[in-house]
């Protein structure tokens, strides 16, 4: 569903690829009342948190331009 390259959300400050124009990026935070130890049930779509405390998921998407980044979903 999403375009190479994959950036993950976490690791080490500048350690992950380079952000160019014309990349879309889909911007998916998981804010978790516990952990962040997840699994993905047996239908490979559905991820839950393994200490089974409320969580939330949801996505913007992001156009990266010459100048500032273009925030393509509704606020």
């Amino acid at each position: 569903m999403h375009e190479a390259p994959q950036i993950p959300n976490f690791g080490r400050p500048g350690s992950g690829p380079r952000l160019q124009k014309g990349m879309v990026l889909a911007i998916e935070p998981m804010i978790n009342a516990g952990s962040y130890h997840v699994t993905i049930l047996s239908n490979d779509w559905t991820v839950v948190t393994l200490d089974g405390k409320p969580s939330a998921h949801y996505e913007h998407t992001l156009a990266i331009t010459d100048g500032e980044p273009d925030l393509l979903t509704v606020q």
